[in-house]
C-alpha cells in the first residue's frame, strides 16, 4: 500500500512537473539560490560549520581513541591466553616429517630399531 501511494505520488508530480515546463523550473531553482544565499542561511550555514569544527571533530578523535584503546587492550588479553606458537604445518606439536608420509608401519622406520 505503502509503495503504490508513493509510485501514485511520484507520477502525478512528474506530470504536474512536465506541465510546468522549463520556465517553472528555472522559477523554482532562482529561489531556491536566492533563500540559499540570504544572510539568515548564510549565518545558519556558519554556525553549523563551526559547531562541526569545534564540537563533532573532538567528539570523534576521542570515540576514535577510545575505540582503538579497547582494541588494543582486547589484543593484549587475547595475546597474554597464548601460551605458545605451534610451528607452522604441525599439530599438536608433533613435527611432520620432511619427506612425506611414512611408509614404514608404526614404531619401525630408518630412526628406529626394527
Amino acid at each position: 500500500m505503502a509503495k503504490l501511494s508513493f509510485l501514485l505520488g511520484a507520477a502525478a508530480g512528474y506530470v504536474l512537473g512536465a506541465r510546468a515546463g522549463r520556465q517553472r523550473y528555472e522559477q523554482i531553482r532562482s529561489g531556491a539560490s536566492r533563500a540559499w544565499q540570504s544572510q539568515p542561511v548564510q549565518k545558519q550555514v556558519s554556525t553549523a560549520k563551526h559547531a562541526a569544527k569545534t564540537k563533532a571533530v573532538p567528539a570523534a578523535r576521542d570515540a576514535v581513541s577510545t575505540a582503538t584503546a579497547a582494541t588494543g587492550n582486547k589484543l593484549r588479553e587475547g595475546a597474554d591466553k597464548v601460551t605458545g606458537d605451534q610451528p607452522r604445518g604441525t599439530a599438536n606439536g608433533v613435527s611432520a616429517p620432511s619427506q612425506g608420509p611414512s611408509t614404514f608401519p608404526l614404531g619401525e622406520g630408518p630412526d628406529q630399531p626394527a
